[in-house]
């Protein structure tokens, strides 16, 4: 009898934003990018795409897909430049189609421009309707097109430093990077909501990465990240810096959602690493909320390094008790409702052995909608587990986030007015406790003030002037929702 069974069709909980990659001064730049985006594909699968600089010329290529199914060896070999930037997609303002995919690439009065953005911004609407009353024409629906417009009005374009007089205009979540014919442009926005970090290969050559997991495969040194405020320009004269803010004139609100759930673990993000962040974060959830229980067994994936902690904290053993396959990809990232349920159909089944006649103590990362969530611990009952203990290693998400976590409706999530108990009996567990936001922050390596929880406890790092809707730039005759 097959020790597997009771294959699960849920919902996703929480979809993704993206990851961007940039090298100079190599002559396998393309390639190297392609390891790059490669190797952050958990960030975005919706698209793939590249920009690299031969001659003078900036080329691209990019489109729906995966890394491995976008790239082949002719276009590969078509990108070949001694600079290039990358990026995976998910979209978080406008639909998942060919337009949108980044990097994108446009000619204007200071030449050829490609950008690749991570992040969203929350004055994008704004400044749209001011182009297009003046004549401007978009031909995406993604705010990044929006930066490009900007860059290429008279308004910003005759300044001092156009660049800077750009993102001093952008408000929101965004770390960028920008590809001329001579030199890489990355920036990061003053808050520091997303990661972005520098490091330096054998040969000299400088990249740009969202993850340092990036730097890992192409075997780059990590040197620091891109400060909040900070424009980094990596040029034939090297690496130079300039900032577009004031140093210390606006906090820092690094995203701990990063960190809790989205980066691989072998990543540091804001300084710290997150694996043994989210372990840390089991040890102090056994702390807060232990469970008299049998087995710990972690919710795949990202709740395997907190239920080491858990494990660990509690003395009781962990187990697996889902089977993953590693061929159907990240379900919560995939852009529609049907894809995201065959993916999960396809990729977790329960251990019927490890769970029956078990009291369970089930550790998850995060519960967001909770369908997902209600679906596994489902699985687990029907394969015979005698008690489940819901054990979640961070606070309940109650608020939504605008910054580049594609939870925006308030009304999708789980915690939004239901008391811990409510929750507990919509999730059919036994019982149910979160990790205290004081207890989470604690695990933190840098002061509270400096991070952004907002999506647990309702404090924005800055003001909202008119909704955030990711499909407001398309019109209902047009719109292309894959």
């Amino acid at each position: 009898m097959s020790s597997v069974s009771h294959s699960l069709q849920l919902a996703p909980e929480v979809g993704h934003y993206c990851g961007l990659f940039g090298i100079f001064g190599h002559p396998d730049a393309a390639e190297l990018t392609y390891l790059g985006i490669y190797a952050q594909q958990h960030r975005g699968q919706e698209s793939a795409g590249i920009c690299s600089v031969r001659d003078g010329h900036v080329r691209r290529h990019a489109s729906l897909g995966l890394v491995t199914q976008v790239f082949d060896k002719k276009t590969m070999k078509d990108l070949r430049g001694e600079f290039a930037i990358g990026h995976v997609r998910y979209s978080t303002t406008g639909s998942c189609n060919d337009a949108n995919c980044q990097p994108l690439l446009v000619q204007y009065g200071g030449g050829q421009v490609a950008v690749a953005h991570n992040g969203n911004l929350i004055n994008a609407a704004q400044l749209r309707r001011e182009r297009e009353s003046q004549g401007a024409i978009f031909q995406t629906t993604s705010d990044t097109e929006v930066i490009l417009h900007l860059l290429a009005s008279p308004q910003f374009a005759d300044t001092p430093d156009p660049l800077g007089a750009v993102l001093h205009a952008l408000r929101g979540a965004y770390c960028l990077l920008f590809i001329f014919p001579d030199r890489i442009e990355a920036a990061r926005d003053p808050l520091g909501l997303r990661p972005l970090c520098i490091g330096r290969l054998e040969n000299g050559a400088m990249v740009v990465a969202s993850e340092t997991c990036a730097l890992d495969i192409v075997d780059a040194e990590y040197l620091r990240d891109v400060a909040p405020g900070e424009i980094v320009t990596l040029s034939e004269d090297g690496l130079s810096s300039r900032m577009f803010t004031e140093p210390g004139t606006v906090r820092r609100a690094h995203c701990i959602f990063e960190q809790v759930y989205f980066a691989d673990p072998s990543s540091d993000v804001f300084g710290q690493n997150a694996h043994a962040f989210r372990v840390a974060l089991g040890r102090q959830l056994a702390r807060e909320a232990p469970a008299g229980a049998d087995l710990v067994i972690p919710v795949p994936n990202c709740a395997r390094c907190a239920a080491i902690g858990y494990s660990e904290e509690s003395g009781l053993p962990r187990e697996r008790g889902f089977t993953t396959s590693h061929y159907s990809g990240r379900s919560f990232i995939m852009p529609t409702q049907y894809e995201r349920d065959l993916a999960v159909k396809m990729k977790l089944n329960v251990i019927r052995e490890v769970v029956r006649g078990q009291r369970l103590v089930v550790v998850e990362d995060s519960v967001v909608r909770g369908t997902t969530t209600r679906g596994k611990m489902g699985a687990l009952r029907k394969a015979g587990a005698r008690e489940i203990h819901l054990r979640v290693a961070s606070p309940p998400i109650r608020h939504p986030c605008f910054f580049g976590i594609d939870f925006p409706d308030q009304r999708e999530l789980v915690a939004t007015n239901r008391s811990i108990e409510a929750i507990r009996d919509y999730l059919e567990v036994d019982s149910l406790a979160y990790l205290s936001l004081d207890g989470m922050l604690d695990c933190a390596a840098h002061a509270p003030g400096d991070y952004c929880t907002a999506c647990f406890s309702g404090k924005y790092p800055m003001t909202l002037t008119e909704p955030v809707n990711k499909y407001g730039f398309e019109h209902s005759t047009t719109a292309t929702r894959h």
